[in-house]
């Protein structure tokens, strides 16, 4: 299967900024969030980049981005998440994409990338797959969360048999159980997708038909009509959206690059530092 776009969400009206503050990269360089993103999505292979903002943001992105070839698409009113990326339906133009959402960053340990990784696979299978990853069931209200079956022979690979949008702890031990989970876990959404025309042909009609949709129930849709895949992905994700959220990020960042030891020194000493104010 052949990926050759990508859109990036960044419309929201909690999320506008996010995007574009800024952080020291793995390589030592000040760069945007969304710079960063594009990057990630550079390295899977994927050319046609489209950016779904806010209406009079494009040009304090196209400064952040850095990048003459990333395209901008208008969500006209602030809607939701399914709204941001049906206002995409132009640019996808009945192909598959890859889809990142603009208020989180993907680390990965090893030198490995995220995209780049469920890029392939989805190429492989032929089939929408989203990144997931095993999360404590006390952030359940921050994600959706699958329920599905590991593929025979695959460690880290699951159909999915159902998709609910943030359940609470009850509703995922009776639907989204899925063995070989320690206790407590559950499979939640990164905030990454590879998405056949099927998504965005369900996306138009539940858009069309009921004036409004959610992803996750479009995403449980598909599961039904097609195959669908999860992919658990040996990485991290980092929402610059909470609280200390951006902080969170840039540290990791910083331990996985090439001033990490400059980074724990500092650390280290800051620690001494508070443990001696405070008489430790």
């Amino acid at each position: 299967m052949n990926i050759p776009k990508a859109v990036v969400t960044a419309a929201a009206p909690n999320q506008r900024t996010l995007a574009l503050q800024t952080v020291i990269d793995r390589d030592g360089q000040e760069k945007s969030v969304l710079r960063i993103i594009v990057e990630e999505i550079r390295r899977a292979k994927v050319d046609q980049i489209a950016v779904v903002i806010a209406p009079g943001d494009e040009a304090a992105y196209t400064r952040a981005v850095a990048d003459r070839t990333v395209q901008f698409v208008h969500q006209a009113h602030a809607s939701g998440y399914a709204s941001a990326l049906y206002s995409a339906r132009s640019f996808v133009q009945g192909e598959a994409f890859l889809h990142l959402v603009g208020d989180h960053l993907y680390i990965a340990g090893n030198g490995a990338h995220s995209a780049k990784r469920l890029a392939e696979v989805a190429a492989l299978e032929g089939c929408s797959i989203s990144a997931v990853q095993a999360t404590r069931e006390t952030l359940l209200a921050n994600y959706g969360t699958i329920g599905g079956q590991r593929l025979p022979g695959r460690q880290d690979l699951y159909r999915v048999e159902k998709v609910i949008e943030k359940p609470t702890p009850t509703e995922a031990e009776q639907s989204l159980n899925v063995s070989g989970l320690r206790t407590g876990h559950y499979l939640c959404f990164f905030g990454m997708h590879v998405l056949t025309p099927a998504f965005m042909e369900l996306l138009e009609k539940r858009t069309v038909d009921n004036g409004g949709a959610t992803v996750s129930a479009v995403l449980g849709e598909l599961a039904n009509r097609e195959q669908y895949l999860a992919l658990e992905l040996n990485s991290r994700r980092y929402d610059v959206g909470v609280k200390y959220g951006l902080f969170q990020a840039q540290l990791a960042l910083a331990l996985s690059g090439k001033d990490r030891d400059l980074v724990l020194a500092q650390l280290v000493e800051n620690l001494a530092l508070q443990k001696a104010e405070n008489g430790e």
